[in-house]
């Protein structure tokens, strides 16, 4: 077992320590291998009770702290994160599975996430409202909404948990949060510099588990003032429904992302930005381009090149093969969905382009590898443009007139991210306006960036992360309204 994982093995944290779990164990496999990297606590219901109560005690003295002082304390957590890059980064490729060096990154956007909510926290100001008549003052405060449970997915391990628990500190709310159970050691190694960065007992806690147990006893925990989620929409949806008394909602949901192709695009950015949108994190990313809908002009053109770029994508375990393009799939789940839509859309009639199999060697004989797969001539009877694959899979189009393109783009329940590429500025105008999405990215696929707001529309969730909106999620507005003198 890995040094760094052994350390975490077995353990919650709870009230600014590790204690080994009551319950049973459960296994967390490398996808490369398949070998157990070690084995994490199953949490109870007793013990979410006991994180969430150690946040609520924390919350009060944590709440009226100075700005400037909580500030200090994440500038020091990403500083501490930051000078461990390395060893944090091994944790996740063991069990998350993308390649060291994307580990790396991602990382290193977990730092940035401290730092920038460090900077936000001491930026949030009140606002003083006009009365109707002299002699009064409308006063409007923000005010920490209280104890935060984050519900956080095993694709992104540190960079989503960083998101919630960088945003709540900051504002001045406690957070108890559930990892994945499939990488549930990135979230211990970030309780480990919480506890390095001296940030005080029960203000941050990580227990572990399955989310039918540990993630609904924090949504239906009474004492729970704020839930925030990143997941399916289905998962979404129940938490919603499942919450036994109004709490606050952030819920970042699936998407089912459109690229967009007119016959003015720079073809070979088109190209470059498809490959690493579509493929990524072996497209394990809500904001994946799911269906690329390319106009008749350029379309053989766009398919041609488009595979070629994904057949020279390098497939390799992530930890022996640190700057491989992709590593495996997360598990068997995704990667199972990944083959039922390209057997669907292929017994519907679309072409293969690329990919389409696991890769050949004894180096992929165990892992759940996958190569990158491109489908032609895709319809929407196919599942590939209708629902999110959350793999290696994207299905691609032809279309006519950018009515038609528009058209089909918007014709999906989820509203996350779109991609166009278009160099027309009339053209760049109507797509901004008409995509109905929370992200639409122009000329490139970069949808999301750490200083504007990220969330999504329809059915892919409420609330927003990033940016000052994403602070913002984790206060509640208070009206004082003063009568100083006589009328």
């Amino acid at each position: 077992m890995d040094r760094d994982i052994s350390a975490l093995a077995g353990k919650h944290f709870i009230d600014g320590a590790f204690r080994s779990g009551a319950g049973g164990l459960i296994d967390v496999e490398n996808p490369a291998t398949g070998d157990v990297v070690g084995r994490i606590a199953a949490g109870t219901e007793a013990e979410v009770d006991a994180a969430v109560r150690a946040a609520r005690r924390a919350f009060k003295d944590w709440a009226r702290l100075p700005a400037r002082t909580r500030a200090e304390a994440l500038h020091r957590l990403g500083d501490l994160i930051g000078a461990d890059v390395d060893a944090m980064a091994r944790t996740m490729t063991l069990e998350q599975g993308k390649p060291l060096n994307e580990a790396r990154g991602e990382i290193l956007k977990l730092a940035e996430a401290c730092h920038f909510y460090a900077e936000e926290a001491v930026r949030v100001h009140g606002e003083i409202v006009p009365n109707d008549q002299n002699g009064y003052q409308s006063l409007v405060v923000r005010e920490p909404i209280g104890v935060v449970g984050a519900i956080t997915p095993w694709n992104y391990p540190a960079e989503l948990i960083g998101w919630k628990l960088c945003a709540s500190l900051a504002a001045g709310c406690t957070i108890v949060i559930k990892p994945a159970e499939l990488t549930p050691f990135t979230g211990l190694a970030i309780a480990a510099k919480v506890a390095e960065a001296g940030i005080p007992a029960g203000v941050v806690n990580v227990v572990t588990g399955k989310g039918s147990v540990v993630g609904q006893a924090l949504v239906e925990h009474p004492d729970v003032d704020k839930i925030a989620f990143t997941g399916s929409s289905r998962v979404g949806l129940q938490i919603q429904r499942s919450c036994p008394k109004v709490k606050r909602l952030s819920l970042e949901l699936g998407g089912n992302c459109p690229m967009i192709v007119t016959p003015s695009a720079d073809l070979a950015a088109a190209v470059k930005g498809a490959v690493r949108r579509s493929f990524r994190n072996m497209g394990q990313i809500c904001i994946a381009i799911n269906r690329i809908y390319v106009a008749r002009p350029v379309y053989e053109a766009f398919l041609s090149a488009f595979g070629k770029a994904a057949e020279a994508l390098r497939v390799g375990n992530g930890i022996d093969c640190p700057d491989a393009d992709v590593g495996p799939m997360a598990s068997a789940e995704p990667l199972n969905k990944t083959r039922a839509h390209l057997e669907d859309a292929l017994a519907k009639g679309a072409r293969l382009i690329a990919g389409g199999s696991a890769p050949e060697g004894r180096d992929f004989e165990k892992g759940y590898f996958f190569r990158p797969t491109v489908v032609a001539d895709c319809t929407h009877e196919m599942l590939v443009m209708t629902e999110e694959t959350f793999g290696p899979l994207v299905g691609v189009a032809v279309y006519d007139d950018l009515d038609e393109a528009i058209r089909l783009a918007n014709d999906t329940p989820y509203g996350l991210a779109s991609y166009a590429y278009s160099r027309d500025l009339g053209e760049v105008h109507r797509l901004s306006a008409e995509l109905d999405y929370g992200n639409v990215a122009i000329n490139n696929v970069d949808a999301g960036i750490m200083n504007a707001p990220y969330g999504g529309r329809k059915q892919s969730g409420v609330g927003y992360e990033h940016g000052r909106e994403g602070l913002l999620e984790y206060f509640n507005f208070k009206h004082v309204r003063l009568r100083y003198a006589e009328a």
